[in-house]
């Protein structure tokens, strides 16, 4: 049986709808919270690189090792798919930058996506313009090589493809209802400083989850048939 590995940074941000996509493929899902287990030395069939509420440019010892990790990984043509932060961790590992965005975005948020059916075979199935579920106050320039899938007003690279198998993602389509009440808790003062609230943030993201669920079942299927 093939082997994931998902790449936490807090224990309330899990692979959510992507394990249940994993096993149905014949998967089976191991979880590392990197900054208090490390790194494991294995690298798995498939990786996963999840969100936190830190930065990849902290000092962190760990943060070094992880991005390493991940180069190596993406070296050795391994499926990996990186959210929200795990997206930034990608982007860096590969020569991109990462740096404060304009605005903290929390809650649905449209995107345009810049590819055709024929240049992504994920992105190029869905509408010009998705709304997704977003959680940061970072962006990203495009890593050397990437290729842009979408992007929105205050923030140029929402998604992009490395290769055939690597795929960064700024925003969150894993995520369920409890993730979502998860990150309401526990970043809190997130919440207030977007000047939104909890009920709003979980009111508004169970529009665009049914289509995000898709879209990662989509995403999942392709990663574990390349």
């Amino acid at each position: 049986m093939k082997k994931a590995l998902c790449l936490q940074h807090v224990s309330f941000e899990g692979p959510g709808v992507f394990q249940p996509y994993l096993e149905k493929r014949g998967f089976t899902l191991q979880r590392t919270l990197v900054p208090t287990e490390g790194i494991p030395r294995n690298i798995p069939d498939l990786l996963l690189v999840m969100g936190g509420p830190m930065s990849v440019n902290d000092a962190d010892l760990w943060i070094g090792e992880e991005l390493a990790f991940i180069r190596q990984t993406i070296e050795a043509e391994v499926p990996v798919l990186g959210v929200c932060l795990g997206s930034q961790f990608i982007a860096k590992a590969l020569g991109g930058q990462v740096n404060p965005g304009p605005r903290l975005e929390i809650g649905p948020v449209p995107i345009a996506l810049t590819v055709e059916e024929d240049t992504d075979p994920v992105f190029g199935m869905f509408p010009p313009t998705l709304d997704v579920f977003q959680w940061h106050g970072e962006g990203l320039t495009l890593p050397p090589g990437a290729i842009l899938l979408g992007s929105s007003e205050h923030y140029p690279v929402q998604a992009f493809r490395f290769g055939k198998r690597t795929y960064g993602l700024l925003f969150h389509l894993e995520l369920e209802p409890e993730g979502i009440e998860a990150l309401c808790r526990e970043c809190a003062n997130d919440v207030q400083l977007a000047g939104t609230t909890a009920e709003d943030v979980l009111e508004s993201a169970s529009r665009v989850l049914p289509q995000s669920h898709e879209l990662a079942e989509r995403l999942i299927t392709h990663l574990t048939s390349c």
